[in-house]
């Protein structure tokens, strides 16, 4: 289940400016497509597998100097970010973008890996780069779960009447989906329980699949599909992320689910806040 006469050469260089100011933007944006590609795909990382995650938002309040020193949280604070946690990556020696991909990949897959970041900042000064990823403070006002899940559901049906392509697959617009009240109950004690218990993934603590729960609630399903989101505060983000995610889209646009039900919780004791989770099916 389940990223130029005295004025022309004064043009000149303004233009020589602007392209050499281009290429590292591009650089750095390629260096978050490339982190959100590696965190899309089940990865394994310090002798676990990880799930596929939704993409980091990049956010220019976390382009921090990347010869800088000094307090993270004191720097976030200055630009204006409301954070819950944040943690920062400092490479020294990569020449362009795939090769800071393939350090963070190496060196620190647990941190781009971890399912409570959901913004990242990337900055570069000639081989040294910082990469900053960041949790904000919820600041979405959020109804109860069965609200928010009719919330996801709209916007589910939203997407599935457009045509769209989820990584290599191509999907026509297919029928909306009708919410089933069985699955938003697996889908919202699933949630409560990674958000309670602390953790992230579609197997809960008692190693039952998305399949084993449907069926433990009572969905007798012919397909049953799962997509899990952690950190986002609103129902916009959460599905524009599983939009992002080929195997999350691709569950999203599958013409051969009929319902759907989906749920938020949080615990503000957790790593990430809020956990979102919603179950696809077809009896």
């Amino acid at each position: 289940m389940r990223v130029i006469p005295s004025a022309l050469r004064f043009a000149a260089l303004s233009l020589g400016l602007v392209a050499a100011t281009t290429a590292l933007a591009s650089e750095e944006s390629q260096l978050v497509d490339s982190i959100n590609t590696y965190r899309s795909q089940v990865q394994r990382c310090g002798g676990q597998a990880s799930a596929e995650l939704p993409p980091l938002a990049a956010d220019p309040r976390l382009e921090l100097p990347a010869n800088s020193i000094g307090d993270l949280q004191q720097a976030l604070a200055r630009a204006a970010y409301p954070m819950v946690n944040v943690q920062a990556i400092t490479l020294s020696g990569p020449r362009d973008a795939q090769a800071a991909a393939k350090a963070v990949q190496e060196s620190f897959c647990q941190v781009v890996l971890d399912p409570q970041f959901v913004d990242i900042g990337v900055s570069r000064d000639g081989r040294e780069w910082r990469i900053v990823l960041a949790r904000p403070l919820l600041s979405g006002r959020l109804g109860d779960w069965q609200t928010e899940g009719q919330k996801v559901l709209e916007m589910v049906n939203g997407a599935r009447a457009q045509a769209r392509q989820c990584g290599g697959q191509s999907f026509a617009p297919t029928s909306p989906l009708a919410w089933n009240a069985t699955l938003g109950g697996a889908a919202q004690d699933h949630a409560r329980a990674m958000a309670n218990n602390n953790y992230f993934d579609h197997k809960d603590r008692d190693g039952r699949t998305p399949g084993d729960r449907a069926e433990l609630a009572g969905y007798a399903a012919q397909q049953v599909a799962e997509n899990i989101a952690a950190g986002q505060d609103t129902v916009r983000k959460v599905v524009d992320g599983w939009l992002a995610s080929p195997g999350h889209c691709a569950n999203v646009m599958n013409p051969q689910f009929k319902e759907m039900g989906a749920a938020y919780a949080v615990d503000p004791k957790s790593d990430a806040g809020i956990y979102w989770t919603a179950m696809f099916g077809a009896q």
